[in-house]
């Protein structure tokens, strides 16, 4: 019988001598580096470093990027985040007159990020308050986060022209007896009707109702706005002037300014909140100037541990 030969390579030389070469190796790699997969996940999925942009704060296990003027938010990680946009108040009519309506509130609770692809921010400025002398509101500004945008808030109507602005939420009307302003669907609602019964305008309309209408001897207050995850709320609508002797309207909550009454301007809506500027007031004779919206604001957040 022949004898059979088998001439060892280098390699089978190697794998005599260790045959558990590869498992000496991811021993050793092991003794090296024990948490070697949580060392290149220091920060989570949402990276180590988080994100850069606005303003930024570390609030019960979330990172918030707040931003008041416009900018670029660019992330180290590829995931979701949650956005808030809100886009600039309208401002209030000139005596008489109605509210602002609010600016577009539009929350995206899955927004979809890449990793180093900045995102362009644009916060919209708040609509000017109607001058004296019985003219409408501005409309405000929109606010942009990349692909999403929201809609300025309608100026509010005014004495001589009474007829409001549509916007993100819609303008109250002046006392003519004319509807309010109509909201964009999805980011706010319609504005508050004025009437000639007190010579007062309606409210304008928040994200979280309509402005009010004006009701017996009672001035048509601003529409709420809504709360969003941080806590605070956003685009409350202003409230409507009126004639001498009526209490002021209120404004919703967001950021809406008080309607006055008598010749007194309305109040100017809080700043980064999109509230509608209040209506100025009328005594008889002359027109109070409006109040001007609130700028708007842009608003990032997700979960992390610093």
């Amino acid at each position: 019988m022949a004898t059979r030969t088998t001439k060892l390579t280098p390699k089978h030389r190697i794998v005599r001598i260790f045959p558990n070469r590869r498992k000496v190796r991811q021993t050793r790699a092991a003794l090296l580096l024990p948490n070697r997969r949580k060392a290149f996940n220091t920060g989570g999925p949402y990276g180590s470093g988080g994100a850069t942009g606005g303003t930024i704060t570390d609030v019960g296990g979330y990172r918030y990027h707040t931003f008041l003027s416009s900018g670029t938010f660019t992330p180290d990680f590829s995931n979701d985040v949650e956005v808030l946009v809100v886009a600039g108040g309208g401002g209030g009519g000139s005596g008489s007159s109605g509210g602002g309506g609010a600016g577009g509130y539009l929350p995206d609770d899955a927004f979809t990020v890449l990793t180093g692809i900045g995102l362009t921010v644009t916060i919209g400025a708040g609509g000017a308050g109607g001058a004296d002398g019985g003219s409408r509101g501005s409309n405000g500004s929109n606010s942009v986060f990349d692909s999403l945008t929201a809609i300025g808030g309608g100026g509010g109507g005014a004495d001589s022209n009474a007829t409001p602005f549509a916007g993100g939420s819609g303008g109250g009307s002046g006392w003519n007896n004319v509807a309010g302003g109509a909201g964009t669907v999805g980011q706010g609602n319609d504005g508050g009707v004025g009437t000639n019964f007190i010579y007062s305008g309606g409210g304008g309309g928040g994200a979280g109702a309509a402005g009010e209408n004006v009701s017996g001897a009672i001035l048509g207050d601003g529409g709420v706005g809504l709360q969003w995850h941080d806590g605070n709320y956003y685009a409350g609508g202003g409230g409507g002037g009126g004639g001498n002797g009526y209490a002021n309207s209120t404004g919703g909550s967001g950021g809406g300014g008080v309607g006055k009454s008598g010749y007194v301007a309305g109040d100017t809506a809080t700043a980064n909140t999109g509230g509608g500027g209040g209506g100025g007031g009328w005594n008889g004779g002359s027109y109070a100037a409006g109040g001007a919206g609130g700028s708007g604001i842009v608003i990032v957040r997700y979960p992390y541990t610093p």
